[in-house]
């Protein structure tokens, strides 16, 4: 039985879009799962189709893309083609309209932080102002400027700055600490870099500039790098210039600067915006990086653009009127897929601080703002689910969706959200990640939600489950994400791109790129994910079912299955607020360890209690009798560990890989710890895993 189910389909953007393609091509589709099969089949077709109906502005062009190309082969798209992301992001100009809306997290002595607002007229004269500014510096098309910022108003400018004169864009967060960043910045070498001098988080103020000068040291020492620094002061007025290095800039005299210079407009004052090939890189991500230097995954900028038009426009029916909240970090990708809201010419509300200090907080800003869609990560609806049931403080009358990402959510999750949120919203669970900047499956305004399922492959993505041998799985059935069919966002490349490094370098990044997502099985894409497509229901094709990280599957007795199966129950029965809240597991994390001579494994299951208790005989016991009653006697976990924390990225992803590898004999120093929020806690698995290996 569906949760949500859409009132009027046929009135959704994605059945018109589905009409003009039976009226431009004399079809008769007639169900999303129809259009589907269609876009897949038809990728040069289809694709040309979203470009015009989502309006973007720039020269198509008669090429689409070589349909006889596989993805390894990663064809270039609208050859033709000369766009500028910045363009499409302002079409809107209007002072009237709300593009952006800056909300701080109280602190002691700032309890009720103003909100910063800038219009769309505004945020364009303050792009405008940076382009001559960044012009003014010599920088060209290629360079790359780097961010180690907050999410601010400044942040957003500064991107689509970069990208309006062809520079390239990379982004890490203020949480991030400066060694993780210097690996990052290291690979790209910008020639600039935008900072802030202080950052909230848990109603507390960080000073970010010791960060930022032991950043700075590191990659003039290591690096030989001198690049350029530009300082945005906090609203809470924390530091002055005077305090700062001498060769730092301030933002808003960078800003007036380019005011005065004009560098970069037209004689009628508009932006010379810089139109390149649709293949020109946008900006460059990075990979966790856990067990090595992150991979710098480099984002070609029309294929940021298509997509992102199609996700929103065509799937999620997203609208000018819309307000859309992502709470992320500007490290995090939906960064990046947030900012891009702008091309709808939406409102974005962007929030500094931590989202449940104040469980409250968020839900207070979505009825103040009127907040009509809701993106956070799965860990955090998890964690809210512990503390807060906002539909008994709040209105909620504005939403009308609410994304998840990051890790699966879990069906009990789909329940608390409409029980405990709200019951007329669209729960979008969503995937994709880092490595496309976007989606393979996600939400439809046109199809109902199904508990635990993510609602169906998004239009153009070519994605089934495979088999270990490389077959489709059939519905219900775990497999491999794959992509059959080459897509627009699709990376690039690894940095550095040809011209931009040494052949050497450019052929091993090029080799890193395949080995990254070729060499699992031959001529398509595989991402990495366990996952199940459902049987189809109410035309969508089937839903996806998250299984964890293939990565991280395990395999005792030859039976593979996803940690996510052993997760749901656990915080179905165990979590606060349950059944079994006498003893309540807070977190966990379940890997394989390699047993009989690496022929087999099993399943070691540590766990995280609250505060002061102790995994008892009897918990032990109950936990083997749920998952054994709720999923398999294959599943249930050969031992269970206590463990004083549970290791997680900075972007909040739980770590499975590298305790895999811990507890079967690597040491600790082969985890990159810049990329742990909590790297300290790997000592303790690393004891562990000497004492199970004994045993096994």
């Amino acid at each position: 039985m569906a949760l949500w189910t859409p009132t009027n389909p046929d009135a959704t953007r994605t059945f018109k879009f589905l009409n003009r393609i039976n009226a431009e091509y004399s079809l008769s589709l007639s169900s999303y799962f129809d259009l589907y099969k269609w876009s897949t089949a038809h990728i040069d077709k289809f694709w040309s189709a979203v470009w015009d109906e989502t309006d973007i502005i720039g020269f198509k062009g008669d090429h689409v893309v070589n349909t006889d190309a596989s993805p390894p082969e990663n064809p270039p798209w609208f050859t033709q083609a000369q766009v500028n992301y910045a363009e499409n992001m302002l079409r809107c100009r209007s002072p009237e309209k709300t593009a952006l809306v800056q909300a701080i997290e109280p602190e002691p002595n700032h309890p009720e932080p103003g909100l910063r607002r800038v219009s769309y007229a505004e945020l364009y004269a303050l792009v405008a102002d940076l382009v001559s500014a960044f012009l003014a510096r010599g920088l060209k098309p290629g360079d790359r400027i780097a961010s180690y910022s907050s999410n601010c108003i400044e942040n957003v400018a500064a991107c689509l700055a970069c990208a309006a004169i062809g520079c390239i864009w990379v982004s890490a967060a203020a949480d991030f600490g400066p060694e993780g960043v210097f690996e990052r910045l290291e690979q790209v070498q910008p020639k600039l870099i935008i900072s802030v001098d202080a950052v909230v988080y848990n109603a507390k103020v960080h000073p970010h500039l010791p960060k930022l000068r032991a950043l700075l040291a590191g990659l003039a020492e290591k690096a030989d790098l001198h690049p350029e620094v530009i300082v945005v002061r906090h609203p809470f007025g924390v530091t002055e210039p005077s305090q700062w290095d001498a060769a730092w800039k301030d933002w808003d005299d960078v800003v007036a600067e380019g005011r005065e210079k004009k560098l970069g407009r037209t004689p009628d004052g508009e932006i010379e915006w810089k139109r390149l090939d649709f293949n020109w890189p946008l900006w460059i991500l990075f990979s966790s990086g856990t067990t090595g230097r992150p991979k710098p995954i480099v984002h070609r900028a029309g294929g940021m653009l298509i997509q992102s038009k199609k996700e929103f426009v065509i799937c999620a029916d997203l609208q000018p009127h819309d307000v859309f909240f992502y709470y992320t970090t500007t490290g995090w990708m939906m960064w990046n897929f947030l900012v891009s809201g702008l091309s709808v010419g939406c409102t974005l509300v962007l929030y500094d601080g931590s989202p449940l200090y104040d469980p409250a907080h968020l839900w207070r800003l979505t009825d103040d703002l009127g907040i009509t869609i809701f993106g956070t990560s799965a860990k955090y609806i998890d964690q809210l689910a512990k503390v807060y049931k906002p539909a008994e403080h709040h209105r909620l009358s504005t939403l009308r969706h609410i994304y998840s990402t990051g890790s699966p959510l879990a069906p009990h999750l789909f329940d608390f959200v409409y029980e405990h949120i709200s019951p007329n919203v669209l729960l979008g669970s969503i995937t994709g990640g880092t490595d496309i900047c976007s989606l393979f499956a996600g939400m439809c305004s046109a199809l109902p939600v199904f508990r635990g399922e993510i609602q169906c492959r998004l239009l153009g993505m070519a994605v089934e489950a495979f088999t270990p041998t490389g077959t489709v799985a059939g519905p219900d059935e775990a497999g491999e994400l794959v992509c059959l069919k080459p897509f627009p966002c699709m990376p690039a490349g690894f940095w550095p791109l040809p011209g931009y490094g040494t052949p050497d370098a450019v052929e091993s990044a090029q080799k890193r790129y395949q080995d990254a997502y070729f060499s699992e099985f031959q001529g398509v894409w595989f991402h990495g994910d366990h996952v199940m497509i459902t049987r189809s229901r109410a035309g969508n094709g089937g839903g996806l079912v998250m299984l964890g990280r293939s990565d991280g599957v395990l395999n005792p007795g030859g039976v593979r299955f996803g940690s996510a199966e052993i997760y749901d129950v656990i915080e179905h029965c165990f979590a606060p607020g349950t059944t079994h809240a006498a003893h309540t597991i807070v977190d966990c994390v379940a890997v394989g360890q390699s047993i009989a001579g690496g022929t087999d494994e099993r399943v070691i299951l540590f766990v995280k209690l609250l505060e002061g208790q102790v995994l008892t005989e009897e918990l032990e016991k109950r936990i083997r009798t749920e998952v054994r009653a709720r999923r398999s006697a294959r599943h249930v976990p050969a031992r269970i560990i206590q463990v004083e924390d549970i290791p997680y990225t900075v972007n909040m992803k739980r770590v499975e890989v590298p305790v895999k590898k811990i507890i079967n004999g690597a040491p600790v120093s082969s985890v990159n710890p810049a990329t742990l929020r909590n790297p300290e806690c790997l000592e303790a698995y690393a004891k562990i895993g000497a004492s199970l290996r004994t045993e096994a």
